[in-house]
């Protein structure tokens, strides 16, 4: 079956390709940190529930229709569910 021609711009395609390459550094650095912040509480335990004693601070700084304070700190607390589930405790 022959393959449909790519339509695409090249604006297109840099945007796809910029979006992709934004996702990979995101993924990235998530893993560093998620498991630097196990290591770390392996070397001093407290420091989960120092997180989740934070996450009350936490906010979405956009000022647009987007913004949601409680979506932002469901995600600490997923993130921080996580840490203890991977962390074994």
């Amino acid at each position: 079956m022959a393959q449909a021609p790519d339509t695409r711009s090249s604006l297109g395609a840099s945007l796809m390709a910029s979006g992709a390459e934004a996702r990979h550094r995101e993924l990235a650095t998530e893993h560093m940190l998620f498991w630097t912040l196990i290591y770390v509480e392996k070397q001093f335990p407290g420091l989960f529930e120092h997180l989740e004693g934070s996450i009350e601070h936490l906010g979405d700084h956009a000022d647009d229709d987007t913004k949601d304070d409680e979506a932002v700190r469901e995600v600490a607390r997923r993130f921080v569910q996580g840490l203890r589930r991977s962390a074994g405790g």
